[in-house]
């Protein structure tokens, strides 16, 4: 399976709400590997970071309840 573009990973990351719980984790590593990856633009890599950082956030505000620990 070829590996997407840094942009299309970007892309992919305003659907993780969309997407079932498989796929957004498949969204979210493919995002990682990127983040990871020295070769991808600074600043694409910086905006894949907020966007992922932002998700991220989401998932713990609707996934968190009450007392318990994120």
């Amino acid at each position: 399976m070829e590996k997407p573009s840094p942009k299309t990973v970007y892309e992919n990351l305003d659907e993780l709400e969309k997407a079932d719980v498989v796929t957004s984790a498949c969204y979210r590593q493919l995002a990682q590997d990127v983040l990871a990856d020295p070769d991808v633009n600074e600043t694409l890599r910086q905006d894949i970071a907020d966007r992922l950082q932002q998700a991220n956030h989401l998932l713990a505000i609707n996934n968190v309840e009450g007392d318990e620990s994120y």
